[in-house]
């Protein structure tokens, strides 16, 4: 069984793409000891948080006879991935990260899945947030400028109704300032600031607002700035952050949070659930198909994953790859949620986290 993954080691995302990477692979860990009568093949390849370096690492995949990939991270790689590589060539395509809206709406022919919700949803957590917990009227928005970030940005605008937007500043990754950015955002001291980015261009953002601006002001983020590393990097607590993200609330997160710790000896991060989901669907549906076939994989994988069979988990995989390897109904239940997707290849129900960043730069889960 081949499973390839993709996610970015290198980059604007590595400080959270290596852990999501962990999560990926753990699902093929915990089956080499299964005595399954066959091995798993997994080969990792690194999208350095780049489209361009991402459709030749899928390539490679591709070119390696992989029938199906967990990945991309980013959104706007996992698009151009779909698009230049994953569907001309009939390869599965599981994101265990990307929201972006636009996936919804890919002409994919049924390749590309994801196992983080849609970023619609996160938009409307986001402007709840700001009314009810920030008790914002105005919001000023700053967002990398991608299919995420924008997409991400317009679902906030859209969702925050009454509210007030006096700034919608984009910005690229990895400058060597954002001083002029933030005060675009900031010109009208509104009473919060949305923040959609990544880690490593999150790292400077906030210590040139830090350097320029008080933690009168709330910061809201979103999922891919939920990073532990953040506040250390910056130099600052950060306690005047306060962010979303999609929850591990699987039925199985509890045996996954364990298996991940005594695999890795640390805590799992944001997406890593997402991840070990993407790769075990990937890995029942090869074994109900018998091959590794792009076509043969798809065709499965709403099988494996939807209602209609015997529940299985991260806690039975090894039983599940036997039952569906023999042909029979299963039901995978995840870590990070059900895992039932829709006709889109969007999880069905999904469930959001309220986080914050403590005195000493943890983060906390606080809703």
């Amino acid at each position: 069984i081949k499973v390839g993954v993709l996610l970015p080691t290198t980059g604007d995302l590595a400080s959270v793409g290596q852990p999501i990477q962990q999560g990926a692979l753990l699902p093929a860990r915990q089956l080499s000891s299964s005595n399954l009568g066959f091995t798993i093949d997994t080969q990792t390849e690194d999208t350095q948080t780049d489209p361009q370096a991402g459709i030749t690492a899928a390539q490679s995949l591709v070119d390696g006879g992989y029938p199906s990939i967990t990945g991309a991270a980013s959104s706007e790689t996992t698009i151009q991935v779909a698009q230049e590589v994953a569907i001309p060539n009939q390869v599965v395509l599981v994101s265990p990260s990307s929201t972006s809206p636009d996936i919804t709406d890919l002409q994919d022919n049924g390749y590309v899945y994801r196992t983080p919700p849609s970023d619609a949803l996160q938009g409307q957590v986001l402007a709840q947030v700001a009314n009810e917990r920030v008790d914002a009227s105005t919001v000023s928005v700053m967002y990398v400028n991608n299919s995420y970030g924008q997409a991400l940005a317009d679902s906030f605008v859209q969702a925050f109704g009454e509210g007030n937007v006096p700034a919608q500043v984009s910005f690229e990754k990895a400058q060597s300032s954002y001083t002029s950015k933030l005060q675009q955002a900031m010109s009208s001291s509104p009473d919060g600031l949305l923040v959609i980015g990544y880690p490593e261009s999150g790292n400077q953002l906030f210590r040139d607002y830090y350097s320029n601006y008080s933690r009168d002001t709330t910061i809201m983020v979103t999922d891919g700035l939920r990073d532990p590393e953040l506040p250390g990097n910056v130099g600052q607590s950060m306690t005047n952050v306060i962010g979303t993200a999609p929850l591990a609330a699987g039925p199985a997160q509890e045996f996954f949070t364990n298996a991940f710790q005594e695999q890795y000896g640390n805590e799992p991060g944001v997406f890593t659930s997402q991840a070990y989901d993407a790769t075990a669907v990937q890995i029942l549906a090869n074994a109900a198909a018998g091959e590794n076939s792009g076509p043969a994989v798809q065709e499965n994988v709403a099988a494996v994953a939807n209602p209609g069979g015997t529940a299985v988990g991260p806690e039975n995989l090894a039983e599940g790859v036997r039952m569906a390897a023999n042909g029979e109904e299963i039901n995978y239940q995840g870590a990070s949620s059900s895992v039932n997707f829709d006709e889109n290849g969007d999880v069905e129900s999904v469930t959001y986290e309220i986080f914050a960043y403590a005195e000493d730069g943890s983060v906390e889960q606080e809703d």
